[in-house]
């Protein structure tokens, strides 16, 4: 079963599809852009607040500002006290891809609620979605349809709306997961609902986490055992092709997840959905919190599945990085995945890393998790990454992520609700100030009642973003996708204004067709098609503020 869940395991007896063999409906490309954002004023502080030198290497400079741009930077600054126009702004303003995307929490609360009704489940006295039929201290989930205050209890319940003061939003947050769970097994539905949403939002592009064929996963690392010998244990998952099986029945889940998605999405019909002409691409997540045996076979299964289905693309951890087998096991999974990178040299990686706060956890525990995720698992994308002035010579790691280029996944909105950590407390400038390239995402916006035009707009009145900032943010967000094909941009190109590469020198992004080199170039290539559509985007978007 590939479960979407972000912390629940679910039952044997409710299988679903979910990552379809093209869930990347016709014609998706991918968006990338080169994104290395301008150096912040040399009067940043850190999250804790204090003055920070700048780091030895040189600052990026910014880069030169069109007028296009200049105007539209001149627009967006009148509307500070208009909240009305604000928010139209940054609706409409092209907002790249988004990396950090769990589908279960991505989804509406409310099409969640739909769903259960429609699959004739209960609500229990927790507010749980249970299998019926519906006996004592049970509800029908269907009469949320026509008792309003029966849904808000939902909602609420499943969500962050009204949390209430005095509760840990840590554990509200992650405890929804499992109300809903039952909810959230028909895959490719979900897809459509938050593929619709993207395009809505004026995104591109969408890299979404699920479970691939968990409960086999999980039988086949029950058979063999663990085995600390890596390669070993390897050997053991593969005999007789035991892990090939496994891979077998997610790329069938996948393949059906699809057919569903392009059915509830009326792809192949004459009005089909927005979500119909997005490129996506899948995550697999594992379990962190599960014994090794299970942990090591679901890397397995998600980087043998990335090498083998151009669907699925990286591998992550998922599940409460504060656990407290998560905390203990923490450096044997990172060992884990140095070595099956090594198996495995086609698949990404992006690591949940860093998801923790003073009083969350042990000091000693706030010291190394990005950098071992970095400098042994090899992330080539780090999600949240909050504690990073707490890892031990943080600014050193920071230099070293900046020069790898490992970007990190920034959800605002999570990282509040879960954490508590928000605004100068966040590290948000200190990635920038020393040239980590920064990504915003939403985490899990269902949850959070939150949208990406929400996550902009927080970084822009937070940070005192520009608009070329904000720009160059979202142009990072394709740059950092695991996406097929190469970059519109040529590597390292940012700082002097996103040169594109020969192929498309004579072309200007977003303005009239392609030449003939630059539109083949496009074609070989998805991602720099992507990008090239966000370019256009762009142009349209800059025109209508004149």
């Amino acid at each position: 079963m590939i479960s979407s869940n972000r912390t629940a395991h679910r039952p044997t007896a409710f299988r679903t599809a979910h990552r379809p063999t093209s869930l990347l409906p016709a014609g998706l490309g991918a968006l990338t852009v080169l994104a290395l954002l301008p150096a912040v004023p040399a009067a940043a502080t850190s999250p804790a607040g204090e003055a920070q030198p700048r780091p030895a290497a040189a600052p990026l400079s910014p880069r030169a500002v069109t007028p296009a741009e200049r105007r539209t930077s001149a627009y967006l600054d009148s509307l500070r006290n208009r909240p009305g126009q604000l928010k139209s702004f940054f609706k409409a303003l092209p907002k790249g891809g988004d990396l950090h995307n769990h589908l279960s929490g991505a989804a509406a609360t409310e099409f969640l609620i739909e769903l259960a009704g429609k699959k004739g489940l209960c609500i229990d006295a927790t507010t749980t979605a249970v299998a019926p039929p519906c006996g004592p201290g049970k509800r029908p989930a269907a009469d949320a349809r026509t008792d309003a205050s029966f849904r808000q209890k939902i909602i609420r319940a499943w969500s962050m709306q009204d949390f209430p003061a005095g509760e840990s939003g840590h554990d509200h947050f992650f405890d929804t997961f499992d109300k809903f769970g039952m909810a959230t097994w028909d895959r490719g539905k979900l897809l459509a609902n938050v593929a619709n949403t993207a395009v809505e939002q004026n995104q591109f592009y969408l890299e979404t986490l699920v479970t691939p064929a968990s409960d086999s996963a999980k039988a086949l690392s029950e058979k063999v055992g663990y085995d600390p010998d890596f390669a070993m244990f390897h050997r053991k998952l593969m005999a007789g092709g035991q892990l090939d099986r496994v891979v077998d029945e997610a790329v069938r889940e996948a393949d059906d997840a699809d057919v569903e998605f392009r059915a509830a999405a009326h792809c192949d019909t004459s009005r089909p959905d927005p979500g119909c002409r997005l490129p996506v691409r899948w995550i697999s997540q594992v379990s962190r919190g599960s014994t090794p045996a299970r942990v090591f076979t679901q890397m397995a299964v998600g980087m043998r599945l990335a090498e083998r289905d151009p669907r699925f693309v990286a591998v992550n951890l998922v599940q409460p990085e504060d656990w407290d087998s998560s905390l203990a096991n923490y450096s044997l999974q990172m060992r884990m995945l140095k070595y099956l990178r090594g198996v495995y040299p086609g698949a990404h990686l992006t690591l949940h890393a860093g998801e923790l706060a003073p009083g969350l956890v042990k000091p000693e525990d706030l010291r190394f998790h990005i950098r071992e995720a970095v400098l042994v698992a090899g992330a080539e994308r780090i999600g949240h990454g909050v504690d990073l002035v707490h890892e031990d010579n943080w600014r050193q790691l920071a230099r070293t992520m900046a020069r790898r280029n490992v970007a990190v996944e920034v959800p605002f909105s999570s990282n509040k609700q879960i954490l508590g950590v928000s605004g100068a407390e966040h590290p948000f400038d200190a990635y920038r100030r020393y040239g980590v390239p920064v990504v915003l995402a939403t985490d899990d916006p269902g949850v959070s009642r939150i949208d990406i035009s929400h996550e902009y707009q927080y970084a822009a009145k937070t940070y005192g973003l520009r608009y070329i900032e904000l720009k160059d943010l979202a142009r990072a967000s394709l740059e950092y996708a695991f996406h097929d094909g190469r970059s519109l941009w040529v590597t390292g190109s940012a700082p002097s204004g996103y040169r594109t590469v020969a192929a498309c020198r004579a072309d200007r992004p977003g303005a009239g067709t392609p030449g003939t080199r630059c539109a083949r170039y496009l074609a070989d290539n998805p991602k720099a098609a992507t990008e090239w559509r966000q370019e256009a985007a762009f142009a349209a978007f800059e025109r209508g503020h004149r």
